[in-house]
């Protein structure tokens, strides 16, 4: 347990800029059995309760909102099974994401969500907010690769989900409902998940454009579905630059492409031979082929490092939306308009193969952080009037409760406020998130 005040300041916040709320206390369970006991006590003298993975997110989900526990998961990091028959890992909660997909690489087999923090960030939390990453275009979300949840519910009750099996037509779909409900329905004691083969060979290429249609059209017209398709402005190149201290390739185009391919090495070879010929017809500046270890870590440092270069600037907002794909230069372009009528500084990178932007609002005159609630609501609108939603992979959180009204109807909030109420009657666990329960 940890009290006082400098003990629980890391506890008080996530990523999210500006955002600290201290709780009451913290509580570090090592066993479900610890956790069964927190929450039985805390139902019962309807006591909030945060559950809290590796503080690595942006919507303020992991930020306890109301006195109370924050429940972290920290000591829950036990790897318990790599089943290679079977093709699954039975983990707890709080095993690092990186930690597993090195691990399971030992035994020839790859656990493909790749969240940009997966050296900090933890399973229970990719679960908790159905965490995406860079290989989403081809292998889809966490979600993707859950096939059983153990829960502790509200009231202390245990329910064991799913197993390792791929098929299950037996009743609702109580796991997929758990998946990305951001620590309001239970908390999670051990998941198990699914693995691939690892795939033989890999290459990368880091392609520069002179314009983001450009990008785009050469995104559209990928003879093979790639592992990664990213896209970087030149003003987040240049933020990661600055960071590492170092000059990042081509970093002074307006826009590149950051694709990946895996798959057999022959075959691979004439797609990106066929990839780099169309980008050049699209009017690429150049075509960078990283086909070994060193060159692929150089061009992903730059990109992994975007938003830690981002923060040093003064970052006051980070939101990842998402839009149809083809449709991300019609949206950087309406932002270019609110970069213009508000006079902040608004940078943007993401997933240009799933059409999941990261749109970041830098500080650069004290007065703008007023107007950040005006320029989500401006930017959330364009997102939904384009035929897209306002979370792809961070969640709602705290966040973007306010907006959630523009992205989803009324009789689907009030379907969500219901099952709230069935699964946690007395609002205990992470109250406040994503919606306030009992409100019209």
């Amino acid at each position: 347990m940890v009290m006082g005040r400098d003990s629980l300041e890391p506890y008080s916040h996530d990523e999210t800029p500006g955002l600290k709320i201290f709780p009451e206390v913290v509580v570090k369970p090592e066993t479900r059995e610890e956790v069964l006991e927190i929450l039985r006590l805390a139902h019962k003298e309807k006591v909030p309760v945060t559950p809290r993975g590796g503080g690595t997110g942006l919507a303020g989900g992991a930020v306890p909102l109301s006195d109370g526990i924050v429940l972290s998961m920290e000591r829950m990091d036990r790897i318990k099974e790599i089943d290679r028959e079977n093709r699954m890992a039975v983990v707890e909660p709080g095993v690092i994401t990186e930690d597993l997909s090195k691990k399971v690489e030992e035994y020839g087999l790859f656990y493909p969500p790749d969240p940009a923090s997966l050296d900090s960030c933890t399973l229970g939390g990719n679960i908790a907010t159905g965490a995406g990453g860079a290989r989403t275009v081809k292998y889809g979300t966490t979600r993707n690769y859950v096939y059983g949840l153990e829960v502790v519910l509200p009231k202390g009750e245990l329910l064991r989900l799913g197993g390792k099996f791929l098929k299950n037509a037996t009743g609702y779909s109580l796991l997929h409902l758990f998946i990305g409900s951001e620590g309001t329905l239970g908390v999670f004691t051990e998941a198990i998940l699914r693995l691939l083969p690892k795939p033989e060979y890999k290459v990368d290429l880091l392609i520069p454009y002179k314009r983001l249609e450009d990008a785009v059209r050469t995104a559209l017209r990928l003879p093979l579905t790639p592992t990664t398709l990213e896209f970087m402005e030149r003003d987040a190149i240049k933020a990661a630059e600055k960071f590492l201290e170092k000059r990042l390739p081509f970093s002074d185009a307006e826009v590149h492409l950051l694709l990946e391919f895996d798959g057999e090495k022959e075959e691979l070879e004439k797609v990106y031979e066929r990839v780099g010929e169309i980008a050049l017809e699209d009017g690429a500046v150049d075509v960078f082929v990283a086909d070994n270890r060193p060159s692929q870590e150089r061009i992903w440092e730059g990109r992994r490092a975007i938003s830690r270069g981002l923060k040093a600037m003064g970052k006051v907002a980070s939101q990842d939306v998402v839009v149809p794909k083809s449709r991300i230069p019609e949206f950087i372009d309406r932002l270019r308009r609110v970069r213009e009528k508000y006079r902040m500084k608004v940078v943007c990178f993401g997933h240009l193969g799933d059409g999941n932007v990261h749109v970041n609002l830098i500080k650069e005159r004290e007065e703008a952080l007023n107007l950040v609630p005006t320029i989500l609501k401006e930017i959330f609108q364009t997102v939904v009037d384009l035929g897209g939603i306002i979370s792809g992979e961070h969640g709602i959180g705290l966040v973007k409760k306010p907006y959630l009204k523009m992205a989803l109807s009324s009789p689907y909030i009030q379907l969500m406020r219901g099952i709230k109420r069935v699964f946690d009657p007395n609002n205990i666990l992470n109250p406040g998130k994503i919606f306030d329960v009992y409100t019209s």
